[in-house]
């Protein structure tokens, strides 16, 4: 069974970076479409980029676009999120979740990472 841990996240001053990495075990993730989600405290839950299977396909947020970037690598069972310009705004918890479709809506991912918190803060 298909399990996801996140790590990467810290504590970060505006403009910096951080990248996080997203580790599956239990399956390969070579047929997952991956998916990148935030969560602030008392927010919904936001789809921050999404990834397909081969890696041929990426989507961001506005928010986020120009700043962050996804990638995976297959041989290794990883996604990451590689995250630059970091503003205040974007502290949150992060999560990956891996599903069948490409960018589809959260509800349609099966799996879910734990979260890795980022903080932006001077």
């Amino acid at each position: 069974q298909l399990q996801l841990v996140e790590s990467g996240g810290g504590l970060v001053q505006p403009g910096g970076s951080l990248r996080l990495s997203c580790g599956a075990s239990g399956s390969t993730l070579d047929y997952y479409a991956m998916g990148w989600f935030r969560q602030a405290p008392g927010k919904e839950r936001e789809g921050v980029s999404c990834i397909s299977e081969s890696g041929g396909a990426t989507h961001y947020a506005d928010s986020v676009k120009g700043r962050f970037t996804v990638s995976r690598d297959n041989a290794k069972n990883t996604v990451y999120l590689q995250m630059n310009s970091l503003k205040p705004e974007d502290t949150a918890i992060y999560y990956c979740a891996a599903g069948r479709w490409y960018c589809s809506p959260a509800g349609r991912y099966e799996t879910w990472g734990q979260g890795t918190q980022v903080t932006v803060s001077s």
